[in-house]
C-alpha cells in the first residue's frame, strides 16, 4: 500500500545527502548507460558486417584466377590462370549447383547520356548473376538467355547510374553508351551496398565480343542451395581439383586459383561476433554489479547514521518487516530512477548519432527491446538485494544496542 509518509522521508533522507545520493546514483546511471552504448555499438558491428553477406547469397562460391607460386610439372611459378568458358560449363554441370554465373568486369568505363557522362563499371554477366548478387529489379528486367544466345546490345542499370545520368527520365528504352558503344536500357536493378549500384550488366557474350575478351572469365560463381557447410566444402575442393588439372597447377597452391566459399567467412566472422557480443555483456554487467555493489555500501553507512533512528522506531513498536521495506524502498528507488535514465540516455545517444556512424561495417546501432526492457527487471531486482542485506541487519538491532550508539 502507497504510504506517502514513508515517500516523504525517503525524500528528505536524500535531499539532507544530496552528494551522496548524487554519486550513488551515478555509479548505477553509467553501469546501465554503458551496458546500452556496448549493445548497440556490438549490434552496429553485427548488422553492418550482416549486410555485407546480405548484399551477395550467403550460399555462394567465388572462383577466380591468380598466378602460380608453385614450380609444377617443369612448370615455373608466377603463371598467369584465367578462367575460360569451359570452367562455366563444368560448373553449371555440377548437380549441386543452383544458380551459377561467370562475369568480366571492365573498371572505370565511360557511360553517357545526352551529353552526361561519368566513371563506371561494366559486368558482363549471365542470368544467374541476379539471384547470386541479390539484384533487386526495380524496373524492367535483368539480362536474360536471349540476349546471351543473340549476343544482345542491352544492359540493366544500377539506381546509382540512374541518378547520375538520367536525373527525372524514364531510362527503360533509351540508350546508353558503354565506352562509345550504345546498349539499350532493359533494367533499372538495386542493391543493399551504395557502390554495387554504379554498374551495368551486359550478356557475357556481348561483352566478349565487343571488348575483346575471347573466352576469358575474371570469375566464376555459384551457389549450393541447401547444402551444409562442409557439403560446400566438399564441392569447392571437388572444383579446385577439377581446376587444378585442366590448368595444370599444383592443387596445394591456393594462388593459382582461389575458390571463396561465402558461407565458411560468414560461419567465422558470425563467431567472433557472438565472441563480442559476450566480452560486451561481460564488462557492461560488471558495470552494474560495481554500481550496485556501491549502493550496498552506501545504505550500510546510511543504516549506521541512523542507528538510533532504527531504535526509536523499534522502541516506539516498529515491526522488523518495517524497517527492511524502509530500506528497501529507498535502495530500490535510487537504482530504478538511476537505471532508467542511464537507458534513456544510452538510447537517446545511438538514436541520435547512430546515423553519423553509419558505414560498410556498421550500420543501426540499436538494443533489442526485450534486453532493455530484461535489463531493467534485472536492476530492480539488483536494488532490492543491494538494499536487503544491510535492511535485514538494521532490523535485528535491538532498540537498547540502538539507542546507546554514537
Amino acid at each position: 500500500m502507497f504510504n506517502i509518509d514513508k515517500w516523504n522521508e525517503i525524500f528528505e533522507t536524500l535531499s539532507k545527502n544530496k552528494l551522496r545520493t548524487f554519486l550513488t546514483s551515478f555509479a548505477v546511471f553509467w553501469g546501465i548507460f554503458m551496458l546500452v552504448i556496448l549493445l548497440g555499438a556490438g549490434n552496429g558491428l553485427k548488422n553492418g558486417v550482416t549486410n555485407q553477406f546480405n548484399s551477395d547469397a550467403i550460399n555462394a562460391i567465388w572462383i577466380s584466377g591468380g598466378r602460380t607460386n608453385l614450380e609444377y610439372k617443369g612448370l615455373k611459378p608466377g603463371r598467369r590462370i584465367r578462367l575460360r568458358n569451359s570452367d562455366l560449363e563444368y560448373v553449371e554441370g555440377l548437380k549441386d549447383a543452383d544458380n551459377t554465373s561467370a562475369r568480366i568486369s571492365i573498371r572505370n568505363a565511360t557511360l553517357s547520356f545526352n551529353n552526361i557522362g561519368g566513371a563506371f563499371q561494366i559486368d558482363a554477366v549471365t542470368p544467374g548473376n541476379q539471384f547470386i548478387e541479390n539484384c533487386k529489379i526495380e524496373d524492367g528486367r535483368f539480362i536474360n538467355e536471349s540476349d546471351l544466345k543473340e549476343y544482345r546490345k542491352v544492359t540493366s542499370i544500377g539506381m546509382g547510374v540512374v541518378k547520375e545520368l538520367y536525373k527525372d527520365i524514364d531510362p527503360i528504352g533509351t540508350y546508353l553508351n558503354l565506352n562509345g558503344i550504345p546498349f539499350k536500357v532493359v533494367g533499372v536493378y538495386s542493391e543493399q551496398r551504395e557502390n554495387e549500384q554504379l554498374r551495368a550488366y551486359i550478356p557475357l557474350t556481348t561483352g566478349q565480343r565487343v571488348f575483346a575478351s575471347a573466352d576469358r572469365l575474371d570469375n566464376v560463381q555459384l551457389t549450393t542451395g541447401d547444402l551444409s557447410l562442409e557439403e560446400s566444402q566438399a564441392m569447392a575442393n571437388g572444383i579446385r581439383e577439377h581446376l587444378a588439372k585442366n590448368h595444370v597447377f599444383d592443387i596445394e597452391d591456393k594462388r593459382a586459383v582461389r575458390v571463396n566459399v561465402d558461407a565458411e567467412n560468414y560461419e567465422e566472422i558470425m563467431n567472433i561476433m557472438l565472441g563480442i557480443k559476450i566480452f560486451i555483456m561481460i564488462i557492461g554487467a560488471g558495470t552494474i554489479v560495481a554500481g550496485i555493489v556501491g549502493v550496498s555500501n552506501i545504505m550500510t553507512i546510511v543504516i549506521k547514521e541512523r542507528t538510533k533512528e532504527i531504535g526509536v522506531r523499534k522502541a516506539l513498536g516498529a515491526t522488523p518487516m518495517s524497517i527492511i521495506g524502509m530500506v528497501l524502498q529507498e535502495s530500490v528507488f535510487i537504482t530504478s530512477i538511476a537505471g532508467y535514465f542511464g537507458l534513456l540516455a544510452g538510447v537517446g545517444l545511438l538514436e541520435g548519432f547512430g546515423e553519423y556512424l553509419e558505414s560498410d561495417f556498421f550500420s543501426h546501432p540499436e538494443v533489442d527491446v526485450n534486453v532493455a526492457i530484461g535489463t531493467t527487471i534485472v536492476l530492480v531486482i539488483a536494488g532490492a538485494l543491494a538494499g536487503f542485506f544491510p535492511a535485514r541487519r538494521a532490523a535485528k538491532i535491538k532498540p537498547v544496542v540502538a539507542l546507546r550508539a554514537d
